[in-house]
């Protein structure tokens, strides 16, 4: 019989047959070395026996008692209850569901090992299902490593789970050298693979719990460079098979861009110049383009967009246009309807609200490709919508949708790729881009159009409320709009912030003499509409939001913000909610209000977002203080759920995983594959994505 291979099926381990495999196989388990990184999600201390009297309710500890009484009881359902002690108490242990063999191995036993976690039960501790075995003397051996608990595989249990594990270990330790691919590259910065693999599932008694908890061990560290570094390689492949795919050439048929150009009341910077001639570069060829178009807000990316879709029209293709909500891809329809109106060109506006009379008339035009621009929210991913030849599609703050969604899109493509356009308001750190977007051409407006006024931005304490609120109403009063953004809805028992609808009654009475309006995310689509036209048409003088505003939204007159609980956001999401002022010829202000006591992160936000406009700074900044999570939101799970790293605990490991997946491609481009397999399998198609 041949020796098992760590690449081979788990039905080669002792107690796994075919419905087992079959379980494993559903949970992404298809070789034994997949068991090796399922990896734990936290530990239990079974290496010490505690006194009964010493638990404390919540807690799980290890025990070794006596048994006094087992019965069964009836409240409502059968129970078994099993009296229980040692030296220094008396306890009880609950079953709800248990067997009849169960029951009288109990009932024959005298002494038994039990884990589980002590709960207070009026004037009785009691362990409910603990985790136990019978033994016949103190001196059988306790545990002299950490018991792992894992993710529940497939339903399976934990003891056979670490069961499974325990094999897998035993045939990792003649494969040394079959999977420690990196050891040769970092040298000994790092424990070995083996050994990180055999500490994370049996770490030694006097382990540091909490430590391995926040996934701070350097074996964790080990293992977390490499997921990253598989996650850059496999983006970085993922974009050379791209250029694999076929794609329609969209060159220039006619001047309607510059024409479009030349009718705008502004001229264009020259970043949105030289970005718009990368992208319509790109667009010539028959490979299709994938590119990432960074901006800070209000840097004109919407014109940059709208010059793409309209250069896809003039071929006689078909070019999408995402937005993450209504209110976004609604004022992107009424921009794009203005700017084109000199054409004949037929755009179709598609959302969740759409009323069904108008869809079927909507979705007649996106299938006979009449409509040749289609703007929309994730109700263009609806079964019932079929294009007719889409040549671009352009993704506003791609983060925002899920991967899946991302993927059925492509899939509508037919029989070639079209070319696609991420853009995002929300900056990136090069190192952080390097990585998360390998996969994307990076093009980046980096200047403001001219005449534009810089925001300037104070922190002001709830105690001065009252100030702050005569100062919205005198602004109102002089002819100019107002913001006030407020990020609930209703109250919350977890975070006490003023709630809009609460907020707007309570400013209405200091403020009888001014028009106020509501906008929130649980409006229907026509309210919403109809109070943003309000606000546009100067309706509405200081309009209290949610963070619905955060992107897109463009009212130049509006040029107050002030921002409630201010201490509870991320940078980048103020930086967001005050780009919404600051958008005409009028000088803007931003206001943070925050509640006191602020905490050291707190005080160093709040101090970062009013030394500097620059959303590239703030972003940098954002990255220091709370990890990437904020700006990459969905986009951090990469190219499937990462199983261990985690951009913003890792952050500090971005550096090294660039230049170690540079190394390889260079020196070590055969160990490319197996590190992406090991780590992603198939899933590394969603990438593509």
């Amino acid at each position: 019989m041949s020796e098992i291979s760590i690449d081979d099926s788990p039905i080669k381990l002792a107690g796994v047959g075919p419905f087992l495999l079959g379980k494993l196989n559903d949970f992404g388990i298809n070789k034994i070395i997949d068991l090796l990184f399922l990896f734990p999600i936290r530990y239990e201390d079974r290496t010490r026996i505690a006194n009964i009297d010493s638990l404390v309710p919540g807690e799980k500890k290890l025990i070794e008692v006596e048994i006094d009484e087992v019965k069964i009881i009836f409240r409502g359902r059968r129970v078994m209850v099993c009296r229980v002690y040692d030296d220094s108490a008396m306890i009880n242990l609950k079953f709800f569901h248990f067997s009849n063999s169960q029951f009288n191995n109990l009932k024959a036993a005298k002494r038994v090992r039990c884990f589980g976690e002590a709960r207070q039960n009026k004037q009785i501790i009691e362990m409910i299902h603990p985790e136990y075995k019978i033994i016949n003397s103190s001196s059988e051996n306790l545990n002299t490593n950490l018991t792992a608990v894992y993710p529940s595989a497939g339903g399976l249990h934990q003891a056979r789970i670490r069961s499974l594990i325990e094999q897998s270990l035993k045939i990792l330790e003649k494969s040394y050298s079959k999977i420690d691919f990196l050891s040769p590259i970092i040298g000994g910065a790092y424990p070995s693979l083996t050994d990180s693999l055999r500490f994370l599932h049996s770490p030694p008694a006097n382990s540091d719990i909490k430590l391995l908890e926040q996934r701070r061990h350097p074996s964790q560290i080990r293992i977390s460079l490499e997921e990253m570094l598989a996650q850059r390689l496999a983006l970085l492949r993922l974009s050379n098979k791209n250029k694999e795919d076929l794609s329609e050439k969209i060159v220039k048929k006619d001047d309607s861009v510059d024409q479009f150009i030349n009718s705008l009341p502004f001229e264009l910077t020259n970043a949105q110049s030289s970005v718009i001639n990368e992208i319509f570069t790109d667009l010539k060829k028959n490979i299709p383009m994938h590119r990432l178009l960074q901006g800070d807000v209000g840097s004109g990316k919407t014109v940059v967009a709208a010059s793409a879709a309209l250069r896809c029209h003039s071929n006689s293709l078909q070019a999408v246009f995402m937005a993450p909500t209504e209110l976004l891809a609604e004022q992107h329809y009424i921009n794009f309807k203005e700017w084109f109106n000199f054409l004949d060109i037929d755009i179709a506006f598609l959302s969740g609200s759409t009323p069904e009379k108008e869809r079927s008339t909507i979705l007649e035009k996106i299938k006979s490709g009449k409509s040749s621009i289609i703007i929309g929210t994730h109700a263009l991913f609806q079964r019932a919508v079929e294009f007719n030849k889409v040549g671009l599609i352009i993704i506003d703050e791609q983060h925002r949708f899920g991967v899946d969604q991302r993927l059925k899109l492509k899939l509508k493509g037919r029989d070639f790729s079209p070319h696609q356009l991420v853009i995002t308001a929300t900056p990136i750190p090069r190192t952080l881009a390097m990585i998360a977007y390998a996969d994307l051409d990076s093009s980046i407006i980096n200047e403001l159009p001219k005449g534009r006024q810089l925001v300037e931005t104070n922190v002001m304490p709830e105690a001065k409320r009252d100030i702050l609120v005569k100062r919205v109403l005198a602004h109102c009063k002089k002819g100019q709009q107002a913001y006030w953004v407020c990020p609930l809805i209703e109250e919350s028992e977890v975070i006490d912030s003023q709630a809009a609808k609460n907020l707007i009654h309570e400013l209405s009475i200091v403020m009888p003499t001014i028009e106020i309006g509501l906008l929130h995310g649980k409006m229907k689509y026509d309210e919403k509409e109809k109070v943003m036209r309000a606000f546009k048409n100067k309706k509405i003088d200081l309009l209290v939001s949610t963070t619905v505003i955060e992107v897109g939204v463009d009212v130049p007159n509006a040029t107050l913000m002030v921002i409630e609980n201010s201490e509870r956001m991320g940078l980048s999401q103020l930086h967001q909610l005050r780009g919404r002022v600051g958008r005409g010829d009028f000088k803007s202000n931003c206001i943070l209000l925050y509640k006191p006591p602020l905490n050291e992160l707190s005080r160093q936000r709040l101090g970062a977002i009013r030394e500097t406009n620059d959303g590239f700074i703030v972003a940098k900044k954002d990255l220091e203080l709370r990890g990437p999570g904020e700006i990459l939101g969905k986009r951090q799970a990469g190219l499937c759920k990462l199983k261990i790293a985690d951009f913003s605990r890792d952050s500090f490991l971005l550096s090294e995983v660039i230049e170690l997946s540079d190394k390889i491609i260079s020196e070590r481009p055969d160990l490319i594959n197996s590190l992406i397999e090991r780590w992603f399998g198939d899933t590394a198609n969603y990438a593509k994505v």
